[in-house]
């Protein structure tokens, strides 16, 4: 059985482009059942008839467990069969869902965005067919603030997490200011996982959002209502904007996504506040915390042992550093299709990253260098240390060819001579 909640996020995942097959398996459920709402008009209604749940004596007892801690499902069963449920775990689960469900959408429905207290990000995927039937998909970031609903919106080509952050300081710089929260769903580049009611963030994220001055929140899973401000209009975006839009390259995409935002939704009067997107700015814009002067670094970071023959190794291909960096662990800064080498804060080579692998990349400055330092080559090429001093010394000093008195042989004669006698 699917409740309105479920068949809520089946129609938003289909929105926002999933496959039945995809819904199904993001929710649980079979694709059958996925295909059937989505062929309804409305929600599912069921009649008061049939057989009273097994689980409706112990439902109360459920209620209060979860009102002490956010148990899953699976520790919720082992719980209840502890109590004499003899139903099995699917008829738990329904209930835990429908239970977190209605408590997490009350604390939504409650929830008033004041100016400048929340803005709202996501990602959507969109798709390009070329003439020759080959699909390309495109990513736009999207971010909504939550009292005036001013937007700002930016395709790019992939997810990662440089991408992700990048996208962040040009909406800051595009809104004049950051919002004192930004609430996200359970995307990768924001949530590593939750557990017992709480959310680890990714780590380079939250160093991101102190530097910036906002506080992240994810929502709770499986609620696209949660962060509806910028689910329909990613949804308003893919059916007015992107439907037969003539993509020619990424760069013009992002300057018509612009302007459309900027004279069309920018002047819009708002179905859900009744008032034009420009005037409620207006008065949230002042509300925005400050940007900071210094942009965050969003480029890839990693660290790498200098080898002895001057090199680095990343991304199946090498690179010559400057040789008094040989031993040491420098850090590698990756961003733009450039590869940054640094020793603390000191820049010390620079390189384009090759599209194909098992490349070496060099510098012709940083082996003349090298030949240039004496001591250097002096340690390079001198005997080792102690290794067979003794005999460099007898033959310095002639012992081993040392001169020996001769003696005529009749003198050896004689001494026998004497011993006979």
């Amino acid at each position: 059985m699917v409740g309105k909640e479920e068949c809520m996020e089946i129609w938003a995942l289909k929105r926002q482009g999933y496959s039945n097959r995809a819904i199904a398996r993001k929710l649980g459920i079979h694709r059958k059942t996925v295909k059937k709402y989505l062929e309804a008009p409305e929600f599912p209604k069921y009649g008061s008839g049939g057989r009273k749940s097994g689980l409706v004596p112990y439902q109360g007892m459920i209620d209060e467990w979860l009102e002490k801690e956010d148990y899953q499902a699976t520790r919720v069963h082992e719980l209840v069969r502890g109590q004499g449920f003899q139903g099995g775990y699917e008829m738990v689960k329904r209930y835990v869902r429908e239970v977190k469900q209605k408590r997490d959408r009350i604390a939504y429905l409650r929830f008033e965005t004041l100016p400048g207290q929340q803005a709202q990000v996501d990602f959507g995927d969109f798709q390009i067919v070329s003439a020759d039937g080959s699909v390309q998909t495109l990513y736009v970031f999207m971010m909504v603030l939550g009292y005036s609903r001013h937007m700002y919106i930016e395709f790019v080509p992939r997810c990662t997490m440089t991408a992700f952050l990048d996208c962040h300081q040009s909406a800051f710089r595009f809104l004049g200011g950051v919002s004192t929260e930004i609430l996200y769903d359970n995307m990768r580049n924001v949530v590593v996982r939750r557990y017992v009611g709480r959310t680890q963030f990714n780590g380079t994220f939250l160093d991101f959002s102190a530097h910036c001055g906002f506080k992240p929140v994810a929502c709770p899973a499986y609620s696209p209502w949660y962060k509806g401000k910028v689910e329909r209009p990613i949804d308003y975006l893919r059916e007015r904007f992107w439907r037969g839009y003539a993509y020619t390259d990424l760069a013009q995409a992002n300057r018509d996504a612009l302007q459309g935002n900027l004279t069309v939704a920018f002047r819009r009067v708002h179905g859900t506040t009744g008032e034009q997107v420009s005037v409620r700015f207006e008065r949230e814009q002042p509300h925005l915390g400050a940007f900071p002067e210094r942009s965050y670094d969003t480029s890839e970071k990693v660290f790498r042992k200098v080898y002895k023959d001057c090199q680095v190794s990343f991304g199946g291909n090498r690179y010559v550093v400057p040789h008094s960096l040989v031993g040491k662990a420098v850090l590698l800064k990756i961003k733009n299709g450039a590869l940054r080498v640094f020793d603390d804060e000191t820049l010390c080579a620079e390189y384009p990253i090759p599209e194909s692998k098992g490349q070496l990349l060099s510098n012709p400055k940083f082996y003349e260098v090298l030949k240039k330092d004496l001591e250097q080559m002096r340690r390079k090429y001198r005997g080792p240390w102690k290794k067979g001093r003794a005999t460099r010394g007898i033959l310095k000093q002639g012992l081993i060819h040392e001169s020996v008195q001769r003696r005529p042989l009749s003198s050896y004669d004689a001494i026998l001579e004497v011993a006979h006698v």
